[in-house]
């Protein structure tokens, strides 16, 4: 994995959402997060419950969207299939409670949609696989579906309580 000061992070100035200067470092500190954590938290509902499923997961240059596979017999399939709003959470994790108030997390919050064979397919799933090569056959397997979420906003969380928003955009 890339050290932190290594990873491209898409540049914070040429971002919509940026206002002051803390904000201007709020892209870059998302596009880190992102960069740095491989696996998220899927959040899904059905009949007025949450759930929540850890998922592999890429995400676009833009971070204006991501992508990840499921198997398509799974509760998680279900619920994406009847309804397409999603939140997906990334978290750097610390269970030291003196590093209480350097936890960040961003929540994306967007809409799913199952990616069909083709073009597109193919371009998300290298996506997915470049990041997690491991996860090649599993991506490619006709019991297996590739869904993409487009991104509608993020929000970060960082000293435990700030709340900022970021709304990314499309640059493709």
């Amino acid at each position: 994995m890339n050290e932190p000061d290594e990873l491209d992070l898409p540049d914070p100035t040429k971002m919509r959402g940026v206002g002051d200067s803390e904000d201007i470092q709020l892209p870059t500190r998302i596009a880190r997060l992102v960069r740095e954590r491989p696996y998220g938290v899927l959040c899904t509902q059905s009949q007025s419950q949450p759930y929540g499923s850890l998922v592999a997961l890429a995400a676009s240059e833009d971070l204006t969207t991501f992508v990840f596979s499921t198997p398509i017999t799974t509760r998680k399939f279900r619920w994406l299939s009847e309804c397409e709003h999603v939140a997906l959470v990334i978290a750097s994790r610390s269970g030291a409670p003196a590093e209480l108030m350097q936890v960040e997390a961003v929540t994306a919050t967007g809409r799913a949609h199952v990616v069909s064979p083709g073009p597109d397919f193919e371009r998300w799933a290298g996506l997915l696989i470049g990041r997690h090569p491991h996860l090649a056959a599993f991506v490619r397997a006709e019991s297996s579906a590739l869904v993409r979420v487009e991104v509608v906003r993020y929000f970060h969380v960082c000293r435990f309580q700030e709340v900022r928003q970021w709304v990314p955009s499309r640059t493709t």
